[in-house]
């Protein structure tokens, strides 16, 4: 039990915690939750798995964890399951339990009834007893297994970049209309089933690629009605990036999982409220 971002109240905390235990030293199955205050723009699929994978959550031989993982301020939810636990535990069981009992209550800003009720509903469901019916609200994307959502993403995302790099070097009015019928396509496919970086990623670096093609080719021009030749030197620097990452930490108050961390496979679903 990993409440950084300090919502439940710590008679929530401790019950959670000791139902945990008791769920873990009956079935060796371990059910983990970590609260953050935010994925500070990670895709929260990825943070989740880096989460399973630092905290070694499952045993290897059972592959038996699952993760509950929300972030307040991004407003996000997510549930991982260990490959063990994916055929009783499904992508759409996971997807109710979020719709269902989860984004209800954190729409309430009641963190202590959705997670109390979130660690029933998965124990109930690796168990077989969680019979909530599905509203009808479900989202095929959201319940779309992160692998799936890859490769899709990849080969739509090929074609597409395709498309974006003819319309960058056409000449005339055409690059702006290539640019313009794309705009839906990526919004779609990238934003909506990837990640929205990838959308607003296309709208900002598509016209400075067109900039710096158009100056690229007067530059040439000039050049070459210069008589060229001559030799220059120069230099570029690469850019740099760092990430911080949050304070959860095997370390943290709460339990700490030493059965040798089972395989995640990008099963479970994610969610918002």
């Amino acid at each position: 039990m990993h409440d950084d971002a300090k919502v439940l109240k710590q008679e929530t905390a401790e019950i959670l915690e000791k139902q945990l235990k008791a769920y873990e030293d009956s079935t060796s199955n371990q059910v983990a939750i970590l609260i953050v205050q935010s994925l500070d723009g990670e895709v929260i699929e990825d943070y989740s798995i880096r989460v399973v994978e630092k905290w070694k959550l499952g045993t290897k031989k059972n592959d038996n964890g699952v993760l509950i993982l929300v972030a307040i301020d991004d407003h996000k939810m997510r549930i991982e399951v260990g490959q063990g636990l994916e055929g009783v535990l499904t992508d759409a069981l996971c997807n109710r339990i979020i719709r269902n009992e989860m984004a209800p209550e954190f729409r309430r800003n009641d963190y202590d009834a959705g997670m109390t009720a979130a660690v029933n509903a998965v124990i109930s469901g690796i168990g077989g007893e969680y019979k909530a019916e599905d509203d009808g609200g479900s989202n095929d994307l959201d319940s779309m297994n992160t692998t799936t959502k890859i490769v899709i993403g990849s080969i739509v995302f090929i074609f597409l970049g395709i498309f974006a790099t003819l319309g960058i070097f056409s000449k005339g009015g055409m690059t702006w209309v290539l640019y313009a019928f794309l705009i839906p396509f990526y919004a779609a496919f990238m934003g909506l089933l990837i990640s929205w970086w990838f959308f607003f990623g296309y709208l900002i670096v598509y016209p400075l690629l067109r900039l710096w093609v158009v100056k690229s080719g007067k530059k040439l021009l000039e050049w070459q009605s210069s008589g060229g030749g001559g030799s220059g030197g120069g230099s570029s620097s690469g850019s740099s990036w760092s990430s911080s990452g949050s304070s959860w930490s095997s370390s943290n108050s709460g339990r700490s999982f030493s059965g040798g961390g089972g395989s995640f496979g990008g099963g479970g679903s994610s969610g918002s409220w």
